[in-house]
């Protein structure tokens, strides 16, 4: 059961929410970033978070939303990415996973511009 999944894409697709950006190279793609619920394992490419980045520092950045929301332990992170370094992955997984929160309970967006994650 999938609760949330954003995506970001250049051009409409009818079945996903869709925006344009210009922040980040680095881009999700189909199906972008899905939350599901777990125990807060993060899957990128299909490989470990920690296998495919090999930095702390961008792990936490990955986590940074579920951290500030509190929602760590409650789901899985799947996401898909290409393009950009290792650096622009993180923080275009990281804008994906806020855009999947907020979308699930618009009352976590506080909590997201307090931690200065809501841009776009």
């Amino acid at each position: 059961m999938i609760f949330a999944e954003f995506c970001i894409r250049e051009e409409s697709v009818q079945w996903h929410k869709s925006l344009t950006t210009e922040r980040v190279a680095a881009r999700p793609r189909l199906p972008g970033v899905r939350l599901v619920p777990g125990d807060g394992k993060v899957t990128i490419n299909g490989r470990e978070m920690a296998e495919y980045f090999g930095l702390k520092t961008l792990e936490l950045i990955v986590r940074q939303p579920l951290n500030l929301t509190e929602t760590v332990d409650k789901y899985d992170v799947i996401a898909n990415v290409a393009g950009g370094g290792a650096s622009g992955q993180a923080g275009a997984i990281r804008h994906g996973i806020t855009r999947a929160l907020i979308e699930m309970d618009a009352e976590l967006r506080p909590c997201t511009q307090e931690g200065r994650l809501r841009y776009a």
